[in-house]
């Protein structure tokens, strides 16, 4: 796993890079990767902003580096 700085934002590689979410096979900018604290522990969400669109979060697991 990446550094997580206090406020909860991982210090991801792929951050402000094209990614692809392979679950909704969207691609957008990376903006962040966020770890939420759940009860039954903690979730790591990444924030995708599509060129034109509505910004989604999806798993971290579920991005990869998009193809140009």
């Amino acid at each position: 796993m990446n550094p997580v700085v206090p406020d909860g934002y991982e210090q991801h590689p792929l951050l402000n890079t094209n990614v692809r979410d392979v679950a909704s096979r969207g691609e957008g900018l990376l903006v962040a990767v966020t770890h939420e604290l759940h009860s039954h522990g903690t979730v790591r969400l990444a924030h995708i902003r599509p060129e034109n669109g509505v910004e989604w979060t999806t798993a971290a697991d579920n991005i990869q580096a998009a193809r140009l």
